[in-house]
């Protein structure tokens, strides 16, 4: 008997609900609105926006500005300090650690019972839903599913509060029923140093039936190389030969391909792409020949957009859902059954195509490196940059960098090509106060140079007088507004300027 197709009919009302997604966008978009202000009516925050005078999106949209997280940060700290009904009704006892902004070195993104029902579990029920609709003949349910995780600690000193990461948080507040075909143990699910729980995973799943894996490609990459290592095998379907789906998320897939490909050679094997965040769950790959991911609309995050053509203006045109034009950038501003409201999360995306939603997650709205899930920003590299010049009597006068992805040993790093008006007294004491910053300065990043498990110290190189400059004038844009791009997710700008090193 295929367990997978009877339990599978628990999942079939879900990929229903989905297909509304087509004909009905509006109407759920305006009822999640509506029951998101209901809910938060009498919270602090919904008694000073007048949410019992909201009837309509044009009335929500007057009521309060679009907020970053120093905004909502002031409220935020008092809900972790206890206080109840300040964003969403009652008290938030669990926060997600997430990348820091300008001011701080990580943020705490609230995640109340709410928002972890009707948005993140509801979520990972609707990847399955979608995938076993895609894939009726589908396993899935025959074995386990390898679900990475990360760690979690008290918060503050208040009665049963965490703080950690998303995929903890989720862990520690998962259904026990969840727990019977997951794997690894709970236990070791939440160790927080990643070099044991990597070689803990290895050994507790390398033994087990797994159909499907979930996590970051990055991390997920690291642990399956250590299966390999300890069980000599050269490919992991030797080792799981029913594996059948990865589910992933967290940082773009594309650089790691060809390099799962190459380890898992099953013709059967599938990659559903999740658009899954401290700050909620929006986005699921309904198809998997389409790289698009949907929208998912009756979840309870409510979506507006910023034309990205605006996005520095002092007063951009925001647009709720049915003003999205296809094929044009935009910011992403959410609220949510968390606390967060008219919240810019940071993100890009851009719409493939109306009825459904689908779109692609374009890039960030500020310059950036987050190859690997260390979410760097420009305010973090100018600050690391400070502090290795101070430190080494250099001066900087341009540089760019650049992810240099995994190789087959899951090693990556950060590329800098540098100029310097005035050099160190050591190229290898500036990158390695500049790298130490960094860890000083952002909690992922740090995280993901924990021990060089992933993310291997960055590279340094001395760019050549002028290039950048020639650079620019190759391109018809030296002098004016035009700059060089700091930090980059791609490697396009970077291999241009190496490519000029010797001219």
């Amino acid at each position: 008997m295929n367990e997978t197709t009877l339990i599978g009919k628990y999942f079939a009302s879900r990929a229903k609900a989905v297909e509304k997604y087509d004909t009905q966008a509006e109407e759920i978009q305006q009822k999640v609105m509506q029951k998101l202000v209901r809910t938060a009516a009498q919270t602090e925050w919904g008694t000073q926006h007048h949410f019992d005078q909201i009837h309509s999106y044009e009335d929500f949209a007057r009521a309060m500005q679009v907020n970053t997280y120093e905004e909502l940060k002031g409220y935020i700290d008092r809900m972790r300090h206890g206080e109840k009904d300040i964003l969403w009704p009652g008290q938030v006892r669990w926060y997600a650690k997430s990348s820091g902004t300008t001011n701080d070195k990580s943020k705490f993104i609230p995640v109340s019972k709410q928002g972890l029902k009707d948005t993140h579990y509801m979520g990972g029920t609707d990847a399955v839903a979608l995938y076993l609709r895609s894939n009726p003949k589908s396993r899935l349910f025959s074995g386990r599913a390898l679900i990475l995780g990360g760690s979690h600690a008290s918060n503050y000193n208040v009665a049963n509060s965490l703080v950690g990461d998303l995929s903890a948080i989720l862990i520690e507040n998962i259904n026990p029923l969840v727990n019977l075909v997951r794997v690894p143990k709970k236990q070791t699910a939440l160790i927080s140093d990643f070099e044991i729980k990597r070689d803990r995973i290895a050994r507790e799943t390398m033994n087990k039936n797994v159909t499907n894996i979930s996590g970051v490609p990055s991390w997920m990459l690291s642990v399956i190389n250590r299966i390999l290592e300890i069980s000599g095998k050269k490919y992991l379907d030797e080792i799981w030969p029913n594996l059948e789906v990865f589910f992933h998320g967290g940082v773009a897939f594309t650089p790691y391909r060809e390099q799962y490909k190459q380890i898992i050679r099953s013709s059967h094997m599938h990659y559903m792409e999740t658009y899954n965040a401290s700050e909620g769950f929006f986005g699921l790959q309904s198809d998997l020949s389409d790289p698009a991911m949907e929208l998912m609309l009756d979840y309870g995050v409510f979506y507006e957009f910023i034309p990205m053509d605006e996005f520095e203006k002092e007063n951009p045109t925001v647009v709720p859902l049915t003003g999205v034009e296809v094929g044009k950038n935009y910011a992403m501003v959410i609220s949510t059954s968390c606390g967060l409201w008219r919240y810019m999360i940071g993100d890009t995306i851009r719409f493939t195509q109306k009825n459904p939603y689908k779109f692609i997650i374009s890039g960030r709205t500020k310059h950036f490196i987050n190859a690997f899930g260390e979410e760097l920003i420009v305010d973090n590299a100018e600050k690391g940059l400070a502090k290795a010049c101070q430190e080494t009597g250099a001066q900087v006068s341009e540089y760019t960098a650049a992810p240099i992805f995994m190789d087959a040993n899951a090693k990556c790093r950060h590329q800098w090509l540098i100029e310097f008006s005035v050099r160190p007294d050591s190229l290898e004491h500036f990158a390695k106060v500049l790298d130490t910053t960094l860890q000083e300065i952002n909690s992922d990043y740090e995280a993901k140079r924990y021990k060089d498990i992933t993310l291997q110290p960055l590279e340094l190189i001395e760019a050549r007088p002028n290039l950048f400059n020639d650079w620019l004038k190759a391109k018809g844009k030296l002098g004016g507004q035009h700059k060089v791009p700091r930090l980059s997710n791609s490697r396009q700008h970077i291999e241009e300027l190496l490519g000029m090193m010797n001219d």
